[in-house]
């Protein structure tokens, strides 16, 4: 099982639409630690292959892009998913693809056969990682088969609008309701060392209850955020940002372990309070989240 972050410190996912230039332009110069550039729920039926080619030109350019790129291909069984996914091999400028509305193992598993040919006709190095969208009721009760699906698989999100599409809800229900499918998702990425990042609040705002969202979501032990508007990731970036006060903290931690284990003791005491193996597993997520984050 990986510790810490296993893809880096990724704690703002910017979602932009594909089909807009000067939208991806501005999340290309934004602090955000991800850019994710949308195919799906943004671009209408009749734009897709205008916002393909778009991508696909921006991929290209990728070196020009300071913040890590992703796309968000269409879903499985869509007449637009096997299109976007050879498109972005093509260019060879995406480093994952983010899967939709994934229900089952076979969901990864045909993204993972079409990448693998993909790539071999581009000639790639490196292989492309997948990032899973669990937005439907199937893709929850499927999970622990969808983790364990393909080793490409990075990453799970959790899609507030469509799940509740899914289960019959209303989207804008209390906070609170969504809690139980939170630990589901974070359980089963941490069960199969994965990251788990949280979906967008539904408003473009960075009022008081977006910020609310974005502390809740570090508290539940998600790695970072999605965001659907620039504004929006000051307030991401710095709840999932360790404080010296807490790096400090994880380093005496770890320092107080190793000390106690070179006399042979499996727990020892720090200010007064017990540090074991546990506690040293929270400290090095600290220290993995401070190391990669660009503040």
């Amino acid at each position: 099982m990986t510790e810490g972050n296993p893809v880096g410190a990724i704690r703002s996912c910017l979602s932009v639409p594909g089909s807009d230039d000067r939208k991806i332009a501005k999340a290309a110069a934004s602090e955000a630690d991800e850019i994710v550039l949308d195919l799906e729920d943004a671009v209408p039926p009749a734009g897709k292959a205008c916002a393909r080619d778009l991508v696909a030109s921006w991929l290209g350019r990728r070196a020009e892009i300071g913040p890590r790129i992703a796309v968000r291909v269409n879903a499985p069984r869509t007449p637009w998913c096997h299109a976007d996914v050879i498109a972005c091999v093509r260019q060879g400028g995406t480093a994952s693809i983010v899967l939709p509305k994934v229900e089952s193992a076979g969901d990864l598993a045909f993204v993972d056969r079409l990448l693998e040919g993909a790539e071999a006709a581009a000639g790639c190095v490196e292989p492309v990682t997948v990032q899973a969208l669990i937005e439907t009721a199937a893709g929850l009760a499927n999970l622990r088969e969808i983790v364990a699906a393909t080793p490409r698989l990075t990453t799970l999100i959790i899609g507030y609008a469509d799940l509740a599409a899914s289960l019959g809800r209303a989207a804008d229900i209390p906070a609170e309701t969504w809690l139980w499918a939170q630990d589901t998702v974070v359980t089963a990425a941490r069960s199969a060392g994965l990251a788990v990042v949280d979906g967008p609040y539904l408003g473009v705002a960075a009022d008081e209850r977006f910020t609310e969202s974005v502390r809740r979501a570090a508290q539940l032990g998600f790695d970072g955020k999605w965001v659907i508007h620039p504004r929006q990731i000051q307030a991401v970036n710095e709840v999932f940002t360790p404080s010296a006060d807490e790096v400090t903290r994880a380093r005496a931690v770890l320092a107080a372990l190793r000390e106690g284990h070179d006399r042979a003791q499996g727990a020892v005491t720090l200010d007064g309070r017990m540090i074991d193996e546990a506690v040293a597993l929270a400290a090095r997520r600290v220290l993995a989240k401070a190391g990669g984050s660009r503040v």
